[in-house]
């Protein structure tokens, strides 16, 4: 969540940048300053009345020692009554703080300057482009009837067992999903990310802290009877491992590499543009994280683009590279690049990575701190990516490599798959 320093230092500021964001957020900010005022004239109160117990509290001893024993009732008296009173502002202080949680808490973190301007995906700005565009023949499918064809994905059987959005992979298809996964894992580790291995469920706390909840329980998957969700991606987990912790100087950055399962409920799942693998309600996905120094965290954000980049680039998918628009960020990063494949069959870009820096907005709800050489604690700067999701990029390399002989498998893949052709 936004510092209250920050809004504190220029709420003008903070107003005006998550305007970006599309959010009017005056009315919030200028509550938060009104009880943070309120807070601290009760603490002020609070602090005053504790010295004062104290200070009775040794007058009485004296007073008893000497046998001055009415003043020292009268003394007690006084204890008895501020004890009381302290008991009610401390009450008006917690409810305070609460509140002013509360409010932090339903405010998304404010873009930085170099986010544009705009609303919707139609604003978001194309920063860079690569590979060469497939050329398929006019009989060309798309990648759910390419699946049908080669038997290496179900959706009738997923439905059977589960329900739509949750295909069953056959075969090769099966092959391809954990060569994939298995790829991604070894370039992230030869990147320099440690792998682990999360749990793939998280309580209330990890969702609060990376910033899921309040603002997505609506997609998220909720076992009630244990309250745990089922994580919509890696990420919730992996960064949640700094939750609570302050790191040395010299243990940053941390970099962290995990494949998970992933759900999302993706509330509209209909029409054209979500055939196939284009949304699906569990899916599987290879997360990078990091947690830098401020003033690291932007030259790691190109590292990580670059990373994602060279994937793609080793997949032989034509990709490009979108700088998202204040309008369609998440509600928790500070700046986000989207990396899109072209689907030569279906004659669209695919999202297929999201990477961002949330600056200090998550590691303040976490309490993810490192301590510099200042000796003060400091938080820390988060960042994570796709690296990558596979069903779009499974749609892609089926469609874009579709031979009369096949679909051909990329070199970079084939010492997984253990073939070279799905035929």
């Amino acid at each position: 969540m936004l510092t209250l320093q920050s809004i504190k230092a220029d709420p003008e500021y903070i107003i005006a940048r998550l305007a970006v964001k599309g959010c009017d957020a005056r009315t919030q900010i200028e509550e938060i300053i009104r009880i943070d005022a309120e807070r601290r004239r009760l603490q002020t109160i609070c602090d005053t009345e504790a010295s004062e117990l104290k200070k009775l509290s040794s007058q009485i001893a004296m007073l008893m020692k000497e046998g001055k024993r009415e003043e020292a009732e009268a003394a007690k008296a006084k204890v008895a009554e501020i004890k009381a009173n302290a008991k009610t502002l401390q009450e008006q202080l917690e409810a305070s703080e609460l509140q002013l949680r509360d409010i932090l808490l339903s405010l998304p973190n404010t873009p930085c300057e170099a986010v544009p301007e705009g609303r919707t995906a139609e604003d978001n700005v194309v920063e860079k482009e690569g590979g060469a565009m497939p050329t398929l023949g006019e009989d060309a499918m798309p990648h759910w009837d390419l699946a049908k064809k080669y038997g290496i994905i179900d959706w009738e059987l997923g439905v059977k067992v589960t329900g739509a959005g949750f295909p069953f992979y056959i075969g090769k298809g099966a092959r391809l999903q954990r060569a994939l996964i298995q790829f991604f894992l070894d370039e992230a580790w030869n990147a320099g990310y440690i792998e682990v291995e999360p749990p793939f469920v998280v309580n209330e706390a990890s969702g609060y802290g990376t910033g899921q909840l309040p603002d997505k329980e609506g997609q998220m998957y909720h076992c009630q009877l244990d309250n745990l969700y089922l994580i919509p991606t890696a990420e919730v987990p992996v960064t949640n491992i700094y939750r609570d912790v302050i790191l040395s100087d010299n243990e940053l950055p941390k970099k962290n590499c995990a494949f998970s399962a992933c759900w999302r409920r993706e509330a509209g799942s209909y029409g054209k543009d979500v055939r196939g693998l284009n949304r699906l309600h569990q899916f599987d996905k290879v997360e990078i994280v990091r947690i830098e120094k401020p003033e690291n965290s932007y030259a790691a954000l190109e590292e990580m683009k670059d990373h994602v980049q060279g994937l793609l680039d080793k997949l032989g998918l034509p990709w490009r590279i979108l700088r998202l628009c204040g309008g369609d960020m998440s509600f928790t990063s500070a700046i986000t690049f989207d990396f899109e494949v072209w689907s030569a069959a279906q004659q669209r870009w695919l999202e297929v990575s999201s990477v961002s820096n949330f600056e200090s907005y998550q590691a303040n709800r976490l309490k993810c701190r490192y301590r510099g050489e200042d000796k003060k604690t400091h938080l820390c700067h988060t960042l994570n990516g796709s690296a990558l999701a596979l069903p779009r990029i499974v749609a892609a390399l089926l469609e874009n490599n579709q031979t009369p002989e096949g679909i051909v498998i990329p070199e970079c893949l084939r010492k997984y798959t253990g073939f070279d052709i799905i035929d």
